[in-house]
C-alpha cells in the first residue's frame, strides 16, 4: 500500500475534531439560554404567586391576664385554689375575714332603721308644732279682743288703766310666743326637705343612710374575690392566709384560657394587602408540626412607636429612615385535643391574603 493510500484510510477512520467541538459549543449555548429561560419563567412565576402571603416569626401568643385584687382591706382568711389550678368564672378564689365587714353591715342596718324612725318622729314633730302654733294664734286673737275692749273701756273710765296695760303686755308675749312657736315649726320644715307630707324613702336623709347600707353590703361582697372568668391561678404563694392585704394591692395572678390570640409584628412593606378577616394559619414553636387555624382580627391603627413615651422626631440631617412593624391580631380557634397555650408562646403566622398579581402589574 502506497503512503498516499494509507493517510486517506487514516483520515476516514480518524475525522476531524472540528465537526465535535462546534456541535458541544452549540450545545453549551443551547444550555446556558434555556437555563436563562427556565430562571426568567421561575422568577416570573414567583412574582405572580408572591405578595399573597404574609409571613412572620415575631409573634407571641396572648391572652388576658391580670393580677388579682380588691378595693377594701382586710386579712386574708381563705385561700381555697391552689397554683395552676383551672377555675371556672365565678369561683372563689380567696376571700378576707368578713367579720368587720359583717359588723359594719349590720350597723348601716341599724342606722338605716334609726333614721326611719327619726324623720317619722320629725314629721309627727312638726304636725304637732302646727297645732301649737294654731293654738297660739287662738290665744293671741283672744289676747286682742280683750285689749280693744280695754281700750275701749279705759275711755269711758270703766276699767283702770292698769288692766289695759295688763291686756296690751298679755297680747305682746303670746304673739312672742307665737312668733317662736312658728320658727319652730319653720325648722322642723326644713329637716324634712320642705316636704312634710313626702315619703321617708324618699327623704335626702334616708337615701344617705341607705346608700351607706348599699355601701357596706358592697364592701362585704368584695371580701370574697371571684374568677372574672375561665382561667388558670398563677403565683399563688404571693398570698397567704394571715396575711393584712391593704385595698388596691396585687394579690396573685390570673390569665384567661378562653380568650387567647397571637399578636404579630410583621414589616410594613408586608402589609399591603392585608385585610381583617384573612384567614391565617399558626404553629407554636413549643408544639412543632401542630397548626392551628385562625383569621385577623384586626390591624392596628398605629405602629407602636406611635405609643412609646418618646417617639422618634426624625427632624435632624442625619435622619436613617426604618422599615416599621405594624401590630396585627390573629384569632386562634382552639378545638378539643389541642395542646395547651400559654401566654408568651413564639409563634409564626402565615395569613393569606388572597390577592392575586397579574402580567399588568408589570406595565
Amino acid at each position: 500500500m502506497s503512503h498516499s493510500a494509507a493517510l486517506l484510510e487514516d483520515a476516514a477512520l480518524h475525522p476531524p475534531a472540528t465537526h465535535g467541538r462546534r456541535r458541544i459549543r452549540l450545545l453549551r449555548w443551547v444550555l446556558m439560554g434555556g437555563g436563562i429561560c427556565v430562571v426568567a419563567v421561575g422568577a416570573l412565576l414567583y412574582w405572580l404567586n408572591g405578595g399573597r402571603y404574609v409571613d412572620t416569626d415575631d409573634a407571641y401568643v396572648q391572652a388576658d391576664d391580670l393580677t388579682l385584687s380588691t378595693d377594701v382591706s382586710g386579712e386574708v382568711a381563705d385561700i381555697p385554689v391552689h397554683e395552676g389550678e383551672a377555675v371556672k368564672q365565678g369561683q372563689v378564689l380567696f376571700r378576707l375575714d368578713p367579720l368587720k365587714f359583717q359588723i359594719a353591715l349590720d350597723n348601716a342596718q341599724a342606722n338605716l332603721a334609726q333614721t326611719r324612725l327619726n324623720l317619722e318622729a320629725m314629721q309627727a314633730d312638726y304636725q304637732s308644732e302646727l297645732r301649737e302654733v294654731a293654738a297660739k294664734q287662738a290665744q293671741v286673737n283672744d289676747d286682742q279682743s280683750n285689749y280693744d275692749r280695754f281700750a275701749a273701756l279705759v275711755r269711758q273710765h270703766a276699767v283702770t288703766q292698769e288692766e289695759t296695760d295688763n291686756a296690751r303686755y298679755k297680747l305682746a308675749a303670746d304673739e312672742q310666743a307665737l312668733d317662736a312657736t312658728n320658727m319652730q315649726a319653720h325648722a322642723q320644715l326644713v329637716r324634712l326637705s320642705g316636704k312634710p307630707a313626702l315619703p321617708v324613702e324618699q327623704m335626702p336623709a334616708y337615701q344617705e343612710a341607705e346608700a351607706k347600707l348599699a355601701e357596706a353590703r358592697r364592701e362585704l361582697n368584695h371580701a370574697t374575690v371571684r374568677a372574672p372568668y375561665d382561667g388558670i391561678v398563677t403565683q399563688v404563694n404571693k398570698l397567704q392566709p394571715g396575711m393584712f392585704l391593704p385595698a388596691g394591692t396585687a394579690a396573685f395572678g390570673f390569665v384567661s384560657t378562653q380568650h387567647m390570640w397571637v399578636e404579630a409584628e410583621p414589616k410594613e412593606t408586608q402589609l399591603t394587602w392585608a385585610r381583617q378577616g384573612d384567614p391565617a394559619t399558626v404553629t407554636i414553636d413549643a408544639y412543632p408540626g401542630h397548626v392551628w387555624d385562625g383569621e385577623v382580627q384586626s390591624v392596628a391603627p398605629a405602629t407602636d412607636q406611635q405609643f412609646s413615651l418618646l417617639p422618634a422626631e426624625n427632624s435632624s440631617g442625619n435622619w436613617v429612615k426604618v422599615v416599621q412593624r405594624l401590630p396585627v391580631r390573629v384569632r386562634i380557634e382552639q378545638h378539643p385535643g389541642d395542646p395547651p397555650l400559654s401566654a408568651g408562646l413564639s409563634a409564626t403566622v402565615n395569613i393569606d391574603t388572597g390577592h392575586t398579581r397579574s402580567l399588568a402589574d408589570l406595565f
